[in-house]
């Protein structure tokens, strides 16, 4: 049964449908340029009384020290999340500071950059397969975009990892077959509108997934 995670989360009910629906995993943004961001002291009300089991994920993009230690003061965090340009050497940075498994994000739009999972699965804790943004793009990800997912047909990458991009109810079982991807994550795909999920979205994601 594939692992799901829900990200993007802004709402209680919506945290609620995530939960009761069979979530593993509840995504929280820290990047203001985001229309899902959110507060410490959101994520931390949002999260509070989430039952054993369920993974609070902190997503950050290029993030200093100083955003982390301030954030994690505030919120308790299962998991960090980066989704931005972070090195290798970064990522291990960031592990010693916050003493929190990392998952890193990694763009794929062409075989060469199936490469970067090597490098990231050496020091990362689990990778987030994703779509890699338009040059430019505003968002690292979020974006409703697919790549093509044969790319990753025989793959197995070091470490857990969960298929991310454009990902809907309608084709995250297709996803999961063509990918044997033990994971996914889902934020635009469970959306009416940028940043306002649906808690029936939320469901019918998570039925299909598993």
């Amino acid at each position: 049964m594939a692992q799901v995670k829900i990200c993007g989360l802004r709402e209680a009910v919506h945290v609620d449908a995530a939960v009761q629906a069979g979530a593993r995993y509840l995504g929280f943004v820290f990047f203001p340029k985001s229309p899902r961001a959110v507060t410490p002291a959101q994520a931390a009300a949002l999260g509070a009384d989430v039952p054993p089991g369920v993974a609070r994920v902190g997503l950050f993009v290029n993030p200093d020290d100083a955003l982390l230690t301030q954030t994690l003061a505030e919120v308790p965090l299962d998991l960090i999340q980066l989704h931005g340009a972070e090195t290798s050497a970064r990522v291990a940075e960031i592990k010693a500071l916050t003493g929190l498994p990392v998952i890193k994000a990694v763009g794929i739009a062409a075989p060469p950059d199936l490469e970067a999972l090597w490098d990231y699965g050496l020091v990362a804790d689990m990778l987030l397969i994703d779509a890699k943004p338009a040059p430019g793009a505003d968002l690292p990800g979020g974006n409703g975009l697919t790549f093509d997912w044969r790319l990753l047909a025989g793959r197995r990458p070091l470490k857990p990892w969960l298929l991310a991009g454009g990902l809907t109810p309608a084709n995250v079982a297709e996803a999961i077959r063509l990918t044997g991807a033990p994971g996914v994550d889902v934020s635009s795909g469970v959306e009416t509108a940028p940043g306002i999920k649906d808690a029936g979205l939320i469901r019918d994601f998570i039925a299909s997934a598993q």
